[in-house]
């Protein structure tokens, strides 16, 4: 296979990671609008890839339940225009889904094949687009992640270290479950899924739905607790963290309160299990402290 990787999504966490760790051709607004479908043809016209990773996406959980239309245009409509045309030109694709299209019901970590119903309006508009991508043909990979967050950008582990700057005391939601995910781990388990294909070619056994999280599991209160802790080895003081109930949080968008992911699958057919959530965080702030500090 001949031809760059193609990667959408601007300057997202996931396609800042994978530029880094690839020198991939990126692309976003406005070149690359799923607003505008006219753009998606010419990007792909012009750009020639050999596979595209769609990290392109509208992720505002809670505003989304407001501005569905523009969801669903980034979510559902422009993923599944994209695969259309990846699957006209027989270009492998791989498409970034999310955690939340589970309601959390579930007393153990999901599975792929485990029944999907969406709480809110940025998981149904995620789901819409699995189905979109799907349905077009294409030779697509669809990679459900969760709880992402990078070094840089805004994300859950930057805020929580720019507010223990000038905080005593946060409260953060203690029951709902999931799997901290570091775009740039993500990123070298998307680069390991490709230098597959590169190496055998497509074969049927890669398509399809896959989970691909950091691995082992905490709540959002164990990941906060576990940024300050490391982010006094840099020299930031103690902040105490104190556990509430989602209840007492209220949000617009209802989150699932297990998100866990069963990444089996994806071990089992690509040879590839992202780090332990717990190594990614070390890893990760001593990143920040060194490049980008809160």
């Amino acid at each position: 296979m001949t031809g760059p990787i193609l990667v959408t999504g601007g300057s997202g966490q996931l396609a800042s990671a994978l530029a880094a760790a690839s020198g991939c051709l990126r692309i976003g607004r406005p070149a690359f609008d799923f607003d505008r479908p006219e753009t998606i043809e010419t990007a792909l016209r012009s750009a020639a890839p050999r596979l595209v990773v769609n990290a392109a996406a509208y992720t505002a959980v809670d505003a989304a339940e407001t501005d569905a239309e523009a969801a669903y245009r980034a979510n559902a409509e422009g993923p599944g225009v994209l695969a259309r045309l990846c699957a006209a030109a027989d270009i492998p694709l791989i498409h970034i889904s999310t955690d939340y299209v589970f309601d959390g019901s579930k007393a153990t970590p999901y599975v792929e094949l485990d029944p999907v119903a969406p709480q809110g309006v940025y998981g149904a508009s995620k789901l819409a687009g699995e189905a979109a991508v799907s349905a077009a043909g294409a030779k697509s990979i669809i990679l459900r992640t969760a709880w992402l967050y990078a070094a840089t950008g805004r994300n859950f582990v930057r805020t929580m270290l720019a507010l223990g700057k000038t905080r005593d005391r946060l409260t953060v939601v203690g029951d709902q479950h999931g799997c901290p995910t570091t775009a740039a781990d993500l990123a070298a388990a998307i680069l390991a899924i490709i230098g597959r294909i590169d190496q055998t070619g497509w074969d049927p056994a890669y398509g399809g739905i896959f989970h691909a999280a950091g691995g082992g599991e905490t709540t959002w209160f164990g990941l906060a607790v576990a940024t300050v802790a490391e982010s006094t080895r840099h020299g930031a003081k103690v902040t105490d963290i104190v556990p509430i109930a989602t209840a007492d949080w209220p949000t617009p968008a209802k989150r699932p309160a297990n998100s866990r992911l069963d990444c089996t699958r994806l071990d089992d057919i690509f040879g590839v299990r992202l780090p332990h959530w717990r190594e990614a965080l070390t890893r990760t702030i001593a990143t920040i402290y060194a490049t980008a500090p809160p």
